[in-house]
């Protein structure tokens, strides 16, 4: 066999063919309304759309074989004539069963098909009649002591002529592609053969420069389909998934280039710094120096907020590394220069939080216009969907009036009630619970293109951020401010050892004693699964659902493909809270919730607590993943470790060694040695550089997990780039797309790229170029 190339994905629908043409044409006009259906299944509804469904890797026929040569285990490809051919039904089973008997005139070996039904099988019965001759393909196995091929690719020729023919494509390999249990591959390939034959070369958009085709040795897109679906050598289709490669990485890296070229193209404010400003006196207030890396990004971003022109920045950091006081610095010197800042984050815990940190940092100077407030400070207000109707009044009474320099909040910032007139400065944190269109909806709200800082804990690889953000340039943080001790200690505790579960109840125990406070973190809130509790104004639900059941997207797929019988229960905030409480160990210890369930006033009074030592333990879901901040947690005990993902457990551990004490983390898992799901958490105990781990886990998991709809804006149409091992292909699409794009933004002369670049992205993105 071949060795696999292609993963086996969603296709979208559109990816090529909406301008019109024979790609646009349903397929039904090409291969029948059943043979439609069936692809339909697959999202498949256009010529173009099946063109691309490229083949998942290739099959070798094998050299034509002698039938009395033929030994078992062998992949084999012989020529023989049909002698005999019988349907009966299975004795011991239900189905049906048909066998062939071919012959070259000495030997016999039988052909065998099951089915469902004899129905299923009649269609092979048809085509393997008596007398005609045919080419078969199959692993040779026994069967009460005869050879047989089970389910054999075939094909049968009427004539000599037609042998020949057969005889010439039993060197070629054999496309395998991704199927159904509505069509398998044989007649998705049939299907593809009958619409590829029929089209020429003005019939395929050609999205590749010529010039960039010459510089890396590619086909035009014609050939190269050709290529992919009916090779005749292996260098051919590997030349042609090399192509389409640099296609789809150039595709992406254009549409990300016209975003950029639209947002900078449009004026905006310069907000440059002031002297003797509420930035200065907050610098002066600061309990502690800012790091290098602080130091040197805040001059980047300095520099990029005094231009008329947007800044578009994606600032990334460790767990703790402090990009908030980077990006409250930037808001600092935008109020500094007459401006607003808004800071949009994804629930309203992180928000409050960001609250917190703000006013704590700033003190009087957040408080102008209050009693002790700072004459040359400013406001900052909290908008929540969850908020009193007094008090959100007055928080957008302050918004509107300008009074608010800072104005933070929830998804509830996006309502079309919230003004902000002066609005010079956007910073979204979490930027992957956000869309490319709600991060924009939010800079709609200014009369000229607000600056633009998207914040992220969880690092990005910089492939990944060249083609999910590759329309921001990219800051990094990656020293920890002095003074943090840190998590110095990270284990994995196997579930079934019941004495080190019992050490690890006994060690947090310990922690509090020593005065410190310990997260208890659970996949769940409660036993039946159902977390939804009724409607969020801020959609906070919504978004909860996804990782405090499961984890994180890449547990979802794990849960589809294992039998639910076969998985342990997962551990609940309602049934773990009341057994914590039981225990011997932790007697006299108050342990307290918090998930997304409880009100914002429950999470506040849960919060306070934890942080005051009130209550020391905690048992929460994942809403205490990002932006929790209290600096006497030591230690973090995460139950079904292996319900989650790399990167979030990476934030999960984030929350504790915060302070001037070391921090441990435990990771309690019923995954089996050896699994691929304890090397992930092995790889997670092993190192506490996000960075390395972000690394594992991209090659541990696929590619269209990060590279979804909700970081890129766009429904994802890359099925063969991998941003692993293509570095150097998205590198120099980038490059060269830039360059085009700079010489030509509507791409007029590159009608096929332009076709192709609007056609592969949704409508909501498609709205978002139109209005930048």
């Amino acid at each position: 066999m071949g060795e696999p190339v292609a993963r086996e994905t969603r296709h979208d629908h559109a990816v090529v063919g909406t301008g019109g043409g024979p790609l646009a044409q349903s397929v039904e006009r090409r291969v029948g309304a059943k043979t439609a259906k069936a692809l339909g299944k697959l999202g498949i509804r256009t010529v173009g759309d099946l063109l691309r469904h490229y083949p998942r890797r290739y099959a070798d026929r094998g050299r034509l074989s002698e039938l009395r040569d033929l030994r078992l285990g062998e992949h084999v490809t012989v020529i023989a004539e049909v002698a005999r051919s019988d349907i009966r039904p299975m004795r011991n089973r239900r189905g049906a069963i048909l066998t062939v008997q071919i012959t070259d005139g000495t030997e016999v070996v039988t052909l065998t098909f099951f089915g469902k039904h004899r129905g299923s099988l009649e269609f092979h019965a048809r085509k393997l009649r008596p007398g005609l001759t045919g080419m078969f393909t199959g692993d040779v196995s026994n069967y009460r002591g005869s050879r047989q091929l089970l389910h054999p690719d075939y094909e049968t020729f009427e004539d000599l002529d037609a042998e020949f023919a057969a005889v010439d494509r039993a060197e070629r390999p054999i496309p395998i592609y991704p199927a159904g249990q509505s069509i398998p591959t044989w007649k998705i390939r049939t299907s593809v053969a009958a619409v590829l034959d029929t089209l020429d070369a003005d019939d395929v958009p050609e999205p590749l420069p010529e010039h960039y085709r010459r510089e890396h040795g590619l086909p035009d897109a014609f050939t190269a389909l050709h290529q992919i679906h009916a090779p005749r050598t292996d260098g051919e289709w590997k030349q042609a998934m090399k192509r389409f490669r640099h296609e789809e990485a150039f595709v992406l890296q254009a549409a990300l280039a016209q975003r950029r070229a639209a947002a900078l193209a449009e004026p905006a404010v310069a907000r440059p710094a002031r002297s003797g400003g509420i930035r200065e006196a907050f610098d002066a207030r600061l309990p502690f120096d800012l790091t290098a890396g602080q130091r040197d990004v805040g001059a980047v971003l300095e520099e990029e907020l005094g231009e008329p022109v947007p800044m578009m920045r994606l600032l990334q950091g460790e767990v703790g590394s402090g990009k908030t006081v980077v990006a409250l610095r930037a808001m600092l010197q935008v109020v500094d220069a007459g401006g607003q800042a808004a800071l949009l984050a994804p629930t309203e815990v992180l928000a409050q939080q960001h609250l917190r940190t703000v006013m704590a940092l700033m003190g009087p100077l957040a408080e102008a216009g209050m009693l002790g407030g700072a004459a040359e400070g400013t406001r900052v207000v909290l908008l929540t969907g969850s908020m009193g109707v007094s008090a959100r009044r007055k928080a957008l009474a302050a918004a509107a009036s300008g009074e608010a320099g800072i104005v933070i909040g929830t998804h509830a910032l996006l309502s079309e009630v919230v003004q902000i007139p002066d609005l010079g400065l956007v910073v979204v944190d979490e930027q992957h619970r956000f869309g490319v269109e709600q991060r924009d909806a939010l800079r709609a709200k200014a009369d000229v293109t607000p600056h633009l800082l998207v914040m992220t804990a969880t690092p990005i690889p910089r492939t990944v951020a060249m083609t999910s953000f590759g329309d921001l340039e990219t800051s990094t943080l990656r020293e920890l401010p002095r003074g943090r001790a840190g998590v110095t200690t990270t284990t994995v505790v196997p579930a079934d050892k019941l004495r080190w579960v019992e050490r690890t109840w006994e060690r947090l125990r310990q922690e509090i004693d020593d005065g410190g406070r310990a997260y208890v973190v659970c996949p769940r809130i409660t036993s039946t699964g159902t977390v939804v509790s009724g409607e969020d104004p801020d959609g906070e639900d919504v978004a909860e659902l996804a990782v405090e059941m499961v984890g994180g997207a890449e547990q979802v797929v794990a849960d589809v493909q294992t039998p639910k019988q076969d998985r342990p229960t997962m551990s609940a905030v309602e049934d773990v809270l009341p057994m914590l409480r039981a225990l011997p160990a932790l007697q006299g210890v108050a342990v307290g919730q918090m998930h997304g369930r409880l009100s914002p006033e429950e999470k506040d009074v849960a919060m306070a607590d934890f942080s005051s030592g009130r209550t020391p333990v905690i048992v929460s879901t994942t809403v205490i993943e990002v932006g929790v901040d209290v600096p006497d947690a030591t230690m973090m005990v995460i139950l079904d470790a292996d319900r989650f993902g790399l990167s979030q457990l990476h934030q999960l551990r984030g929350r504790v060694g915060r302070g001037t004490r070391p921090a441990i983390c435990l990771a309690v898992t019923t995954a089996a040695p050896g699994s691929t799901t304890f090397e992930r958490l092995s790889a997670f105990a092993g190192t506490n550089d996000g960075f390395e781990l972000a690394e594992t886990d991209l090659r541990l998991r696929r590619e269209g997990d990060i590279l979804g709809a909700s970081q890129s804006g766009r429904s994802s149409s890359l099925r063969l780039l991998r941003v692993l091992t293509d570095a150097a292909i998205i590198e120099a699409a980038r490059t060269a797309a830039r360059d085009l794009v700079a010489r030509d933004p509507g791409l007029t002369g590159e009608a096929g790229l332009a076709r192709m670049v609007a056609d592969s992205l949704d409508e909501e993105a498609a709205a978002y170029l139109e209005r930048t």
